[in-house]
């Protein structure tokens, strides 16, 4: 395959490898990478399969090595090789934790300190960058992909990865000590609600009464912290929607993995370099009223959209969901409230709630507790209005009961009591759930 090398490139040759330790990998690799890409024809890299690249490459990374007298032992150079890969055609040094099923979020804290996300619980990897100039390399490849861009004059960046993952780049003058990336990996396959059962996040019960509400078109607010799983969430919950629905799905970085056919994503778009031509996730709210939507699903509510969002809710798109940060359901109502407030009408508060309360009907609060997990805490009704209040019934909710010995979470998923008014409209849909699933209980976990 001579056509993948550059014309005044050597041929790729063979060497003879020795089992001598590699010293100091780190600039071999960084002049190898600079050697690679003069010789290589870049033009013909992505029409190459990887396996007859990596032969390829490796031939020529012998040879390399002979002219600067290394030797390495088979296993090294085979390392060698995968890691000059991962620079050339992936994201360098965190294509391992990108393919490492464990590893739930990245954290890179300049290019020498860099955590990962397992289980719930932070720890430190022995991964790093180059330097901070290799660090902003690989962001400046991960965004340009998706049309973003970061420099000085635009030192914040929102994108995502090929496989959906999210990711969050601050650089410096912003960013103090050196670029900081926060990296939301998703699963390649979505978590189903039976998976978060058995994960310990809900019962049985409550997942059956959250299946029977997006089924009947009942509106639906996740909320919770950062990382308490909204997003999962809300695709686990969307798996429910039927079929022969026409969803359109708003987000700031498009990470919803739906299963539906008849799915219609809408992604914001940030101004250029005029500071001209941004689409908010408000005006992609607005818009999607006229492209016949059965139910919007917007990722997450953060301002003026709120007020659109309502009103969609209010006027023909039942069961449509979306998400919101908050520590509480009645903290999910303020905050929609005060959103509403962005959008820059002057409504009285009354007014405010009595949208909220005809157009959100259930809130489902979701937590990542100390151990890690992350837990549905509360599923809460919202029963309607008395005077200027906003009023709620809890269906169920999770009660602590203290730490066990290895620091996991000891708690109680109880049933309240309390009949839900959507009981009755779930019925007239043709749902009708045994009235025990409410009756007063308690299952420990």
């Amino acid at each position: 395959m001579s056509s993948l090398w550059s014309e005044n490139s050597p041929a790729p040759g063979v060497a003879r490898a020795s089992n001598a330790p590699i010293e100091g990998s780190t600039a071999l690799k960084s002049r190898l990478h600079a050697r690679l890409l003069d010789i290589l024809n870049l033009s013909l890299l992505d029409r190459t399969p990887r396996d007859s690249l990596r032969l390829e490459i490796r031939g020529a990374v012998v040879q390399l090595l002979t002219e600067e007298k290394r030797l390495l032992s088979p296993f090294q150079t085979d390392r060698l090789v995968d890691e000059l890969l991962d620079e050339i055609l992936g994201l360098g040094p965190l294509e391992p934790l990108l393919k490492d099923e464990t590893v739930n979020d990245i954290l890179i804290n300049t290019h020498d300190t860099i955590y990962v996300e397992r289980g719930g619980r932070l720890e430190i990897t022995d991964v790093k960058f180059q330097d901070t100039r290799h660090l902003v390399r690989i962001i400046n490849k991960i965004v340009s992909q998706v049309g973003r861009r970061v420099d000085e004059s635009s030192p914040m960046v929102d994108a995502r990865l090929a496989d959906g993952s999210r990711i969050n780049a601050i650089i410096p003058p912003l960013a103090v000590d050196g670029p900081l990336v926060s990296i939301r990996k998703f699963s390649r396959s979505p978590i189903s609600m039976e998976k978060l059962v058995s994960f310990g996040s809900l019962t049985p019960d409550m997942a059956l009464v959250l299946s029977a509400i997006v089924q009947a078109r009942r509106n639906v607010l996740i909320s919770g912290g950062t990382g308490s799983g909204k997003t999962t969430l809300l695709n686990a919950l969307s798996a429910f929607i039927n079929e022969r629905e026409r969803i359109i799905t708003i987000e700031d970085s498009a990470e919803l993995q739906l299963q539906q056919p008849h799915v219609g994503r809408l992604e914001t778009r940030p101004p250029n370099l005029e500071n001209k031509g941004e689409i908010s996730q408000r005006d992609l709210v607005r818009n999607s009223l006229r492209m016949r939507p059965d139910r919007i699903i917007l990722g997450e509510i953060r301002s003026g959209e709120a007020f659109d969002m309502l009103q969609a809710m209010n006027t023909g798109h039942d069961g449509s969901m979306t998400t919101v940060h908050a520590n509480a359901p009645r903290d999910a109502v303020t905050r929609v409230e005060q959103m509403i407030g962005m959008a820059g009408f002057e409504i009285s508060p009354r007014s405010v709630r009595q949208q909220i309360a005809s157009a959100i009907h259930v809130i489902v609060q979701a937590e990542r507790m100390e151990d890690g997990k992350r837990r549905v805490t509360s599923i809460t009704e919202i029963a309607g209005m008395e005077e200027d209040v906003v009023t709620m019934q809890e269906i169920f909710r999770f009660r602590r009961r203290g730490l066990g010995p290895d620091g996991a979470i000891l708690g109680d998923y109880e049933a309240t009591g309390v009949r839900p008014k959507f009981a009755e409209v779930l019925k007239g849909r043709g749902i009708e759930l045994n009235p025990q699933l409410f009756a007063p209980s308690r299952r420990t976990f």
